[in-house]
């Protein structure tokens, strides 16, 4: 029996038990739109968290206060931090680092700032950060008008501003050119815009757009104190050498902290590529649990599927006997009933993968990702769907294959 004629008749067989098939084929359908949207989510945050930790550059590392283990009074463990990194320890280490790689000093001061232009007021969710004349070359932000930071600026503590867009856009009706060399409010205190930064947008809580820089100098004097932790990121001219300049870093920031021979260090040194291994750990982790999950479903909707088949071949037992009278062989009824148990997994893979591609670009923009199309957990659904449809089909095809063609006419 041709190909064509089986699949033929599997349709036939289908559409003349349409309630039955469009319930199984909605189990294995919501379970590949669970595996196919989840995955999707997932790789779409990846990638979106990995634009942003390379936007630090592969050739960065940043310096932070270390965050220890020590046993507490009830016997179990608790987080202490180390000493703050203090300006005078940031500023030592940036003039000392004699290595070719350029160096940060900066400090976020507040997350509810509110910027002012005449009538025209933001909310008070602006970021309000101190920077150097290196801060946006090592983080890899984009002037897009105006310019940065100079160095006698910096060290002046000039009252001069760099925005995000949100912020031009919102004090100055949408065009953010005109925001060079205007006078802004932040807080109480005016600063003359020079440079407006290019949008990044809204990935992963990236607050850019939503912030005003200003030289560390004039930010430390307005919200600095003793307590205050400053961030040191080094960008390394060589991707190369970041080897070592993380250990000739370490060796100086010892020295700046006064840490004696043995003793253990009280900062830490973060890679970006480091940061991208740990993301990648974590989603690898995600993905194979969704899998599990995924295969776990569909588990239920094979048991599902063969219980239907089973029925369908004790119905069409009268059926079965007529073909085997006018000369099928057992190949062909076997091909037949596996054929259509396929079919209706494929039936209901297509429309999970469809759903679960619209579900998974549904939810990323709102978690800050973009829309994806993953052709790899698509072929995934597929294969899926194909195991799904022989592994549910394959015995009671079988069953039809072997029954008796007398006892068949016979069967009431």
């Amino acid at each position: 029996m041709p190909f064509s004629e089986i699949l033929s008749m599997a349709f036939q067989s289908i559409r003349a038990n349409i309630l039955r098939a469009v319930l199984t084929l909605l189990i294995i359908a919501f379970g590949i739109m669970a595996l196919v949207g989840i995955l999707t989510a997932i790789d779409a945050i990846a990638f979106s968290l990995n634009d942003n930790f390379s936007g630090l550059g592969a050739n960065s590392f940043t310096i932070q206060r270390k965050w220890a283990e020590v046993k507490s009074s009830q016997h179990g463990r608790r987080q202490k931090a180390g000493d703050a990194i203090h300006y005078k320890d940031a500023m030592e280490f940036k003039e000392r680092f004699n290595f070719p790689a350029k160096v940060s000093v900066s400090f976020w001061a507040t997350s509810l700032a509110s910027a002012k232009y005449m009538d025209e007021k933001t909310n008070p969710n602006v970021g309000f950060v101190g920077v150097d004349e290196n801060y946006f070359t090592v983080k890899g932000m984009d002037i897009e008008f105006g310019r940065g930071f100079s160095q006698m600026e910096v060290e002046d503590g000039q009252a001069k501003a760099v925005i995000g867009q949100d912020i031009a856009k919102k004090l100055f009706d949408e065009k953010p050119e005109r925001a060079l060399d205007q006078i802004i409010i932040v807080g109480n205190n005016r600063f003359r815009v020079i440079g407006v930064l290019k949008e990044k947008g809204s990935s992963m809580g990236n607050r850019q757009d939503r912030a005003v820089y200003a030289p560390v100098v004039s930010v430390k004097a307005l919200y600095g104190t003793n307590q205050t932790d400053y961030d040191l990121i080094v960008a390394v001219n060589n991707a190369t050498d970041m080897d070592a300049a993380q250990s000739e870093a370490t060796g100086l920031f010892r020295q700046i902290r006064g840490l004696r021979p043995g003793e253990d260090e009280d900062f830490e040194i973060f890679a970006s590529d480091s940061l991208v291994s740990i993301l990648k750990e974590n989603t690898t982790n995600l993905r194979l649990a969704t899998i599990a999950i995924g295969l776990m479903t569909l588990l239920g909707a094979a048991i599902g599927l063969m219980n239907i088949m089973l029925v369908s071949v004790t119905e069409r037992t009268r059926e079965i006997g007529i073909y085997k009278a006018l000369g099928a062989t057992r190949r062909s009824i076997l091909a037949q009933f596996l054929t259509e148990a396929i079919v209706i997994c494929q039936i209901g893979g297509l429309v999970g993968i469809f759903l679960g591609i619209l579900v998974g670009n549904i939810v990323t923009p709102l978690l800050g990702g973009s829309f994806l199309i993953p052709w790899g957990w698509m072929f995934l659904g597929f294969a899926l769907c194909m195991i799904v449809g022989v592994v549910s089909g394959f015995y009671p095809a079988m069953k039809a294959a072997r029954l008796d063609p007398i006892e068949s006419l016979r069967y009431e």
